[in-house]
């Protein structure tokens, strides 16, 4: 007897009951068990991991109960509502994960199917909305059989979903620390401090005059919010007079701060990536201070434990060679799909 199983990922073909003998050992589990594993551990909830492999409540928390009782072996701690995954469960996470993925190709490789399995992108505003989208359309466009899913959060966002194993993938800009990620570097980037163009800084500019520190001080400014890779750069070059500075506004969105800097509240610092248009028709004005360094890098993240899929591995592939031509991430020449 078989079950169709279904995940937010891939469909599956696997028996109801499972167990097989590979090289004299007794497998105990199924497929379908360690999805269901999988999900609770990634969402700490019976009821959200339902929703994810859609079955009843009581369907779920029978599989992973079942799972447990097979082996003797308790993969969470129960807190409340929440199970929080324990040593062992947390040490199985990501080969269960891995298993799934190799199980996922396995699956279309027998069925005929070409192209990559699904993959869960993240990208941080800037790359999200200026890079990201161009670079998942163009790689869908070479491999039509492939699902993909875009996030787009704040840098402190995606590392957290990489790590939790939400996402197989991270585009930042900011800087990541985390023991459990590999950090790669992908392409520089540099943020810009600008303008209005009937901003009083824009008119000393255009008279010839030099912006220096004190006219910043003085200024009002539109910023990115905390947790974002935009405002860990510009706090880190403004950190001996970031105390002194006046921040009228802190928003999560790089066109919402455009949009409220040309209406005249304040000048604003952002990746030049986000800027390269408004500069070219002039709706907006750079604003050249010598001596701040706004220079950064994006990255990729992945988890260190996660299996790398051939499609995240063409993924990777296809972003590098995008921007290889490219010195800095406002020279990438868009709109580039073929």
């Amino acid at each position: 007897m078989f079950k169709r199983l279904l995940s937010a990922d891939q469909i599956f073909i696997v028996p109801i009951e499972f167990s097989k003998s590979i090289e004299g050992i007794e497998m105990k589990f199924t497929l379908r068990q360690l999805e269901v594993f999988v999900a609770v551990g990634r969402g700490e909830s019976v009821s959200r991991a339902a929703e994810c492999v859609g079955l009843s409540q009581s369907a779920t928390s029978t599989a992973l109960s079942e799972l447990e009782r097979v082996y003797d072996r308790r993969l969470f701690d129960r807190i409340g509502k929440r199970l929080q995954l324990n040593e062992l469960g947390a040490a199985l996470l990501p080969q269960a994960i891995q298993l799934l993925d190799h199980a996922a190709e396995i699956d279309a490789l027998l069925a005929g199917r070409s192209g990559f399995g699904p993959m869960r992108v993240g990208a941080t505003l800037t790359i999200g909305n200026y890079l990201a989208t161009l670079l998942i359309g163009d790689f869908m466009r070479q491999h039509p059989g492939c699902r993909v899913s875009l996030g787009v959060h704040n840098t402190a966002h995606i590392v957290r979903q990489v790590a939790h194993y939400e996402l197989d993938l991270g585009l930042i800009e900011g800087d990541c620390q985390h023991a459990d990620l590999d950090v790669i570097p992908w392409i520089a980037d540099e943020l810009a401090v600008f303008a209005a163009p009937e901003h009083p800084l824009a008119h000393k500019l255009q008279q010839g005059g030099v912006i220096d520190f004190a006219d910043l001080l003085a200024a009002s400014w539109i910023v990115r919010e905390s947790g974002s890779g935009t405002r860990q750069t510009f706090d880190y070059a403004m950190r001996h007079v970031q105390s002194k500075l006046d921040i009228r506004l802190e928003l999560e969105h790089t066109e919402a701060i455009k949009r409220a800097v040309e209406s005249g509240l304040g000048i604003g610092c952002i990746s030049r990536l986000a800027l390269k248009e408004a500069f070219r028709r002039g709706s907006l004005i750079e604003l050249p201070v010598a001596g701040l360094d706004l220079a950064r890098q994006f990255h990729f993240v992945l988890h260190k434990q996660k299996y790398r899929t051939a499609g995240i591995t063409a993924f990777l592939e296809l972003c590098r060679s995008v921007t290889a031509g490219a010195r800095r991430s406002d020279e990438i020449v868009l709109p580039y799909i073929r």
